[in-house]
């Protein structure tokens, strides 16, 4: 008797000691990469929606139409959605960090750059190069993640990451719209200060990504060595679940995530996503400065949703931890986007206009958090850098259609709203039909496994 009641104090003692193992970990490992990939994608972010301020300037000097600048602000994606597989897939091979500083080096020069175009057609060009040297960065940091992050945190982690979003608001719009008061020193335009001051800063931390992140936990040196063999022990084991499972995926990894049915629903709703969160984006200061403030209190009012959207993240990514859910959450966010969008169409108040914006604006980043912990819920090794990247690839069309769509209707009827409306609705009917099919996919899936 006394030695069974000593095996299980022993068995407690020896689950305790590997929960704390567990516990350190986890917490060591985003503490050293979370923070640094957060600074990382706050400067991708900038580059690549700063232009939303630059118009407040560059429209008139460059003489573009509302057409001509959604068709430049779109133009990005479609360069991006090309080569996102293809670079996602040789991040896989090459390993992250030489292929993320390879990405933030062009990318940086490229943002800068932009600062010198005299025309319409230059700035088309300059966006379509920034699309082709941004492409794989956001999947690929969300493929990194996997190797690194077991799975039951990786909702947490995602939005912990993903806050650099809002933080770009946050600090981007005010600093955007001092750069543009800086007009005419040096006898440069604000407009081209923007994209000097803000696109630099990647290329000087490419080499710094490089010297920092390492491809893989048998790397991480910095991890004691119980930790470490925790980590790999962790991860193997997840993707020999995951394996014995998705048959097919051991044969044909890319194959399998680009035909798999959730993959395709994933990229749907992702495309309405990118839709409302791009709608808003590239058009908020806009509608902001029609309001009559200047730019500088554009910048500060700008920032108000992304306020809103740094908080929701952090609690719908743990929200979504703590129930171990991923399909309903994703689909919630997404549905209470587009129906505030819709909301802010319909009502004529600007204060609740504003709020109804700050709602949806928020909502779509809160949709990404738990979103992006699906695939590597049922896919391993390749097929998941190749399932988040044709998610992606598939998804952020939405960027080039939904800018260029929203500038056309306002070239036609003089108002946004039209645009925003088709839009809004077209996220509410693709949100439901996310639930419904994914829940669906997901209990199959579920019963295959028991």
């Amino acid at each position: 008797m006394s030695s069974a009641v000593g095996n299980i104090k022993h068995q407690s003692g020896a689950g305790a000691v590997i929960a704390e193992i567990e516990k350190r970990t986890v917490r060591r490992v985003m503490l050293r990469l979370v923070p640094f990939l957060m600074v990382c994608y706050v400067f991708c972010w900038l580059n690549r929606i700063n232009l939303s301020f630059a118009a407040l300037q560059m429209n008139k000097q460059l003489g573009l139409t509302p057409a001509d600048y959604g068709l430049a602000a779109g133009l990005f994606f479609i360069t991006y959605a090309f080569l996102e597989i293809p670079s996602n897939l040789l991040m896989s091979k090459y390993g992250a960090r030489r292929w993320i500083a390879r990405i933030m080096l062009s990318w940086g020069l490229i943002a800068a750059g932009t600062a010198f175009v005299t025309g319409a057609h230059g700035f088309y060009i300059m966006r379509l190069l920034l699309g082709a040297a941004e492409a794989g960065f956001y999947p690929g940091i969300l493929f990194y993640l996997t190797l690194w992050i077991p799975a039951s945190y990786r909702a947490r982690t995602y939005g912990l990451f993903l806050i650099a979003i809002p933080l770009t608001g946050i600090i981007g719009g005010p600093l955007s719209g001092h750069l543009l008061a800086l007009n005419g020193v040096g006898g440069l335009a604000g407009w081209q200060w923007l994209f000097i001051v803000e696109g630099l800063p990647s290329a000087i931390l490419a080499p710094v990504a490089l010297y920092y992140l390492q491809d893989k936990p048998q790397d991480a040196n910095w991890l004691p060595p119980a930790e470490r063999n925790w980590l790999i022990e962790t991860l193997a084991a997840e993707k020999q679940v995951i394996d014995s499972r998705e048959g097919p995926g051991k044969t044909q990894p890319i194959r399998h995530a680009l035909t798999n049915p959730t993959v395709v629903l994933m990229a749907l709703l992702y495309f309405s996503n990118v839709c409302l969160v791009n709608s808003i984006l590239f058009f908020l200061p806009q509608i902001v400065k029609s309001y009559g403030l200047s730019v500088q209190n554009v910048g500060y009012v700008v920032a108000i949703p992304s306020l809103l959207a740094l908080a929701g993240m952090i609690w719908w990514g743990r929200r979504s931890d703590r129930k171990q859910e991923r399909i309903g959450h994703a689909a919630f966010a997404n549905f209470l986007a587009a129906l505030a969008l819709l909301v802010s169409m319909l009502v004529a108040d600007p204060i609740l206009r504003g709020v109804a914006i700050s709602i949806a604006f928020a909502a779509t980043l809160c949709m990404v958090v738990p979103f992006w912990a699906i695939p590597g819920s049922f896919l391993t090794g390749a097929s998941v850098a190749g399932g988040i990247a044709a998610v992606s690839a598939m998804g952020v069309t939405g960027g080039f259609l939904a800018p260029y769509f929203v500038g056309y209707i306002k070239g036609v009827t003089g108002d946004f709203k039209a645009g925003f409306l088709v839009i809004a609705v077209f996220g509410l009917v693709v949100s439901a039909l996310f639930y419904i099919i994914g829940s669906r996919q997901q209990r199959n899936r579920d019963a295959a496994g028991a």
